[in-house]
């Protein structure tokens, strides 16, 4: 397993380190006037074209940045599979005459030339610690022209994770100001990205993809544009491998 961090602009330097079983990526999102909130445009093509056919993108973003960005990813030739919400212990109060947002979206995008069904994807289960039991249950009326009447639910055993996520922000621990959960990256890491297989990160700041891909035993390539930011992640992952610079 390797990990690594490559100082430069990702859509210069990832292409050289593809193609990948599995794109990550939290880029700006535009939201606010702060300084380093700017959308950064064209690396959806470069990802598109470094991602293997079986693979999928994974972007984090506010409602707001996907609605915005959403015929971008379509002219970049990629499809959304789903997303899932990440909810935060605590959240961002940009705005006092709304409520206060404790959540962001990850979205999976794949290729639109593959069908959904080729693209690896390996559904996360949880534990049920329910007793184990099988009940009938009548259909809701608003499945249709459902032939039976009845189905069978059973409980105990493990079930699908559900797709909002509850898991405490890095606050008082980021090392980056957007830094995510690496337990919650390494959800979507096993999720689409098979064992042996290879992750890029096209906005790796903290590292924290790294580090889920440590945990989850992939490989892991990230670029970094922030040179101090980068050196920061290097040491946080305990890779001595810094990369080249464009």
């Amino acid at each position: 397993m390797t990990v690594r961090i490559i100082t430069g602009d990702c859509r210069r330097v990832m292409p050289a380190e593809g193609p990948f079983d599995m794109i990550l990526a939290d880029p700006p999102y535009g939201d606010t006037s702060l300084d380093w909130d700017k959308l950064v445009a064209g690396w959806e093509v470069a990802a598109r074209e470094n991602l293997k056919p079986t693979g999928s993108l994974w972007v984090f973003g506010s409602m707001r940045f996907f609605l915005k960005m959403g015929p971008v990813f379509e002219a970049a030739g990629l499809h959304m599979a789903q997303d899932v919400v990440w909810e935060k212990h605590n959240g961002s109060n940009m705005h006092n005459d709304r409520f206060r947002r404790v959540h962001e979206h990850a979205v999976q995008f794949y290729r639109a030339d593959v069908e959904w069904e080729a693209v690896y994807n390996e559904v996360q289960t949880t534990a049920d610690e329910t007793p184990r039991t099988v009940r009938r249950k009548k259909r809701p009326p608003h499945n249709g022209g459902d032939a039976e009447s009845v189905y069978v639910s059973e409980d105990g055993g493990p079930k699908l994770m559900r797709s909002v996520i509850y898991m405490r922000s890095m606050h008082g621990r980021a090392i980056h100001r957007t830094q995510k959960p690496d337990a919650l990256l390494e959800i979507l890491v096993r999720t689409s990205c098979p064992p042996g297989g290879l992750v890029g990160d096209f906005f790796a700041g903290s590292g924290a993809g790294g580090k889920a891909c440590q945990m989850a035993g992939r490989n892991y390539v990230g670029a970094e544009l922030d040179p101090l930011m980068a050196d920061k992640a290097r040491a946080w992952l305990g890779s001595d491998l810094f990369g080249r610079a464009a």
